[in-house]
């Protein structure tokens, strides 16, 4: 099988798709976002996209079979074409720029997911943010999914203050990614993003996705989850300073 054989790889590539699926546990929910800017530590943002596809493919069938009946109808008529829009900013990107300044543009997302945790983490009781806003947040969402499946915050910081339950927030949100993911494979094989190698290297990591959930599961009930978050935090910090980093040297 062609696949990427660098252990340097894999030593960053286990922990990003195992971090993607504890965010899909429910745990540390968010946290996948920093899936990609773990793997560009080892390859290129682009590539470290492409490879995590058929990943997030099978988590969001799991997603949308568990949640079928549970979300928002109007607000995913609402948000889906903005994010599809954001998406073709994200495909022009792509071609405009070259790879180490997507890099830098995944960093400075990721630290600006950091802030937005620390200091503006959106709550259900905060009052709803405008049509605008959401029009926004939904492209910018689509536009971060598709540089590097980073696109919970933005729309995150949209849903959550308009007070939807758990359940039909959780469905709602596998719906609008399952649609925004789907609509990804197409523009990512114009690119050539999506070739042997890269297909090869992500059936050698699909198995750790559900691992990944697993774990979620677990250290929910026995780690500190302050402790945890900690740990992500500097994490995203120091990922996010070293793309930013190589992006400008």
């Amino acid at each position: 099988m062609n696949l990427i054989t660098d252990w340097q790889f894999y030593v960053v590539a286990v922990p990003a798709v195992l971090l993607l699926g504890v965010s899909k546990s429910g745990f540390g929910a968010g946290f996948g976002s920093l899936a990609v800017p773990l793997m560009a530590l080892s390859v290129t943002v682009p590539q470290a996209a492409a490879i995590l596809m058929p990943v997030l493919l099978v988590m969001d069938l799991l997603g949308i079979a568990a949640f079928r009946k549970d979300f928002d109808r109007a607000l995913l008529k609402f948000m889906l074409p903005w994010g599809l829009l954001g998406i073709v900013i994200g495909t022009l990107s792509f071609k405009l720029l070259e790879a180490r300044w997507v890099a830098g543009i995944v960093g400075v997302f990721t630290l600006l997911f950091l802030a937005q945790r620390l200091l503006f983490a959106p709550k259900a009781g905060d009052a709803p943010p405008p049509r605008w806003a959401g029009a926004l947040l939904a492209a910018t969402s689509g536009f971060t999914s598709f540089v590097a499946h980073a696109g919970g915050p933005p729309i995150n910081a949209y849903v959550i203050p308009l007070g939807l339950s758990p359940v039909r927030f959780t469905g709602t949100m596998a719906y609008f990614f399952f649609v925004i993911n789907l609509a990804k494979w197409v523009p990512y094989a114009w690119l050539g993003l999506l070739d042997a190698r890269n297909l090869g290297t992500s059936l050698v990591l699909l198995p750790l996705a559900p691992l990944g959930v697993w774990i979620g599961v677990r250290i929910a009930r026995r780690i500190n989850q302050q402790l945890f978050y900690r740990f992500i935090y500097v994490g995203m910090l120091l990922t996010g300073l070293k793309l930013i980093w190589d992006a400008v040297v």
